[in-house]
C-alpha cells in the first residue's frame, strides 16, 4: 500500500511499478490492484508458455 487506500502493482523483475497499455499501475484501490496483478500474471504465464519456458 502506498498512500491510504492507494496501491501500486510492481514488476517483480524490475522492482518498478508495472506498466500495461502505456499506463503505470499506481493509485489503485486494493480490489483493482489485485485484479490487475492477476491479469498481468496471467499474461506473463501465457507468454512464457508460448515461448516454451
Amino acid at each position: 500500500m502506498d498512500h491510504p487506500d492507494s496501491w501500486t502493482v510492481f514488476d517483480v523483475f524490475t522492482g518498478q511499478p508495472a506498466e500495461s497499455d502505456k499506463r503505470v499501475m499506481v493509485g489503485f484501490n486494493a480490489d483493482d490492484a489485485d485484479r490487475m496483478a492477476d491479469r498481468l500474471n496471467s499474461q506473463d504465464a501465457r507468454r512464457r508458455e508460448e515461448a516454451g519456458r
